[in-house]
């Protein structure tokens, strides 16, 4: 076998690697709780399985805050979808951004 049959060998085994980590990561929940107002699990795929709101933080006057707190709390799961992502990423092909 010559080095570009090899190569290319390699490169699919990567690639069968990084969709059977992705198919995992899509299957995770990451779990978010701010302040005890907002609690928020969603999937590696990006759906949200739950999203709790404390009934104290229904109240019209805490409006702005209870946006505000949602937004942060999809943000922070977001993010560790991503650094969960970049990880098997990192760890399949030994660099981030390849794939």
């Amino acid at each position: 076998m010559n080095q570009m049959q090899q190569m290319l060998m390699q490169a699919q085994r990567m690639q069968r690697e990084l969709e059977k980590a992705r198919a995992a990561l899509a299957e995770q929940e990451f779990s978010v709780s701010k302040g005890g107002m907002v609690e928020l699990v969603m999937k590696g795929d990006r759906t949200i399985s739950s999203l709790s709101i404390d009934p104290d933080a229904l109240d019209p006057e805490n409006k702005e805050m209870l946006e505000d707190t949602i937004s942060m709390a999809l943000n922070e799961a977001l993010e560790q979808i991503q650094e969960a992502s970049d990880a098997i990423e990192e760890k399949v092909t030994g660099k981030k951004g390849l794939f």
